[in-house]
């Protein structure tokens, strides 16, 4: 009625795949704290002058992928909530559905309509919590730039 089971191999590379875009997501947000702690140690004993600007960009630029990185982790755990749900509605587990055969396929519909739309907003968010990571290390080495012209 729902089509094939996938096979072991493809389970296998589901799971794989999911687990290096975790990895992935994490390795970004620590990247984004490191350059946030970063900052904060190299300015310890700073006095607020205007060549910090490049500084505060960078570290907002990371806070904001920071951010993003973790929407994007919620939303992809959100994602893995409704997939499960999806087969309990097509089991005719779930209790609100049942088994009735048009509950179902509207369930079903619903949940994949809903997948869809967080799939379109995880990618989103996957592609900001990288350029900012990205533009905050950018900003971070023109601030390092200009403190050496500043010193020459």
């Amino acid at each position: 009625m729902f089509g094939a089971m996938p096979s072991d191999n493809e389970l296998e590379l589901h799971r794989q795949l999911h687990q290096g875009q975790e990895k992935y997501a994490y390795f970004l947000l620590a990247a984004a704290a490191s350059g946030i702690a970063l900052a904060v140690r190299v300015t310890s004993n700073a006095t607020l002058h205007w060549s910090l600007i490049p500084l505060g960009l960078a570290v907002c630029s990371w806070g904001l992928s920071f951010y993003y990185g973790c929407r994007y982790i919620g939303y992809r755990h959100s994602t893995i909530y409704a997939n499960a749900a999806l087969f309990r509605v097509q089991r005719g587990d779930d209790p609100e559905v049942g088994s009735h055969p048009q509950l179902i396929q509207a369930a079903s519909e619903g949940i994949r309509n809903a997948m869809e739309t967080n799939n379109k907003t995880i990618m989103q968010l996957g592609k900001r919590q990288f350029q900012y990571l990205v533009a905050g290390a950018v900003l971070f080495v023109g601030w390092h730039v200009l403190g050496i012209v500043l010193r020459g």
